[in-house]
């Protein structure tokens, strides 16, 4: 017995719970994406969890990625999901990370995105990107300057095969809600600045909330939720 058999039934309390947290912020329940974060979790959960519904995922190693969705049960469902990366890119991983992901939501500095570039040759598709903005986390990865983030925004602007899709961020691990609060809303306000600013076709994306805080993400304004523990339970590490 995996466990997994169980998915179904967390995640009709998961929805239940976004649908409340929308129901106190005026929203609609089909203004928010549900990412299924299936990173150290088997090939049979990411099975299970699709059965269920679920088309979007994320992972982050690389390495695990490739391996899973590549997977005699994942691959033939390839073209009907959609995979994220959302964890540090590493530079020898990056031609197999733009061979697998539709989605990198962790571009964190320019010297990332100039690597990126470089080595798009190898990719027919447009590749979507979302740009990390550190709010509070102290051991968490992003743009520390919002001035460092536009930056790199206007960068990617010149590349036609790179769209950019929107913010992700990470709150404190804190039961301060007051703290996740505070690191939801600054995400949001450069993101409004941005929409406002840049006029970017279909800049709509802020990746915000996980399994511990996304009523509060949804409350904040969050489009794209990443929740992996509440969907599988508790991880193997490896």
């Amino acid at each position: 017995m995996t466990g997994y058999e169980d998915i179904p039934n967390r995640l009709e309390v998961i929805q239940s719970r976004i649908h409340a947290a929308c129901m106190r912020s005026g929203r609609t329940c089909d203004s928010i994406t549900l990412l299924a974060v299936s990173k150290f979790h088997p090939a049979e959960a990411v099975a299970k969890a699709y059965e269920a519904g679920l088309r979007v995922f994320g992972e982050n190693r690389v390495q695990e990625a490739v391996e899973k969705f590549n997977s005699p049960l994942i691959k033939p469902l390839r073209n009907t999901i959609q995979v994220h990366f959302q964890g540090h890119l590493q530079s020898n991983k990056i031609n197999k990370a733009l061979e697998l992901f539709d989605c990198i939501q962790s571009l964190d500095s320019l010297e990332l995105i100039e690597q990126l570039i470089k080595r798009l040759s190898i990719r027919l598709a447009p590749l979507e990107v979302l740009f990390e903005l550190h709010t509070g986390e102290a051991s968490k990865a992003g743009f520390l300057e919002e001035s460092a983030l536009l930056k790199a925004l206007e960068r990617v602007l010149e590349v036609p095969q790179i769209k950019p899709r929107g913010l992700m961020t990470m709150a404190p691990f804190t039961s301060d809600t007051d703290a996740i609060r505070a690191s939801f809303r600054k995400c949001k306000k450069l993101f409004e600045h941005i929409q406002k600013t840049y006029k970017i076709p279909d800049f709509t994306v802020l990746s915000m909330g996980m399994s511990n805080d996304f009523e509060i993400a949804v409350e904040e304004g969050s489009t794209l939720l990443r929740i992996g523990t509440a969907i599988f339970g508790e991880r193997t590490y490896e």
